[in-house]
């Protein structure tokens, strides 16, 4: 996340936490992105790297990136990580990944 003070830009970086409660409320801060979701997947992209949630009926109770924070909830059946980070590119770098 970056802070604007003045003229002078400021990097910042929001913890990162992943807390699960009973397999059915994930709450995820350090969040930068959400690229893509549906009820059986949510992808997330995080200061720590590409994280996607599997599950059924999985809905976003809270997306804020200006926070970082991210709430899902439904029934969890997985989180994953993989080492990816956001490229920003332009529109066909997002066609042809």
């Amino acid at each position: 996340m970056v802070q604007k003070t003045g003229m002078e830009k400021k990097m910042t970086t929001i913890p990162h936490n992943v807390f699960l409660e009973n397999r059915n409320l994930l709450n995820i801060t350090g969040v930068e992105d959400v690229d893509c979701f549906d009820e059986q997947t949510v992808r997330a992209f995080t200061n720590m790297g590409e994280l996607t949630i599997r599950g059924k009926a999985l809905h976003i109770n809270k997306l804020s990136v200006d926070t970082g924070e991210l709430s899902i909830e439904g029934e969890i059946s997985g989180i994953e990580y993989t080492d990816e980070q956001r490229h920003s590119g332009n529109i066909f770098s997002k066609i042809f990944r």
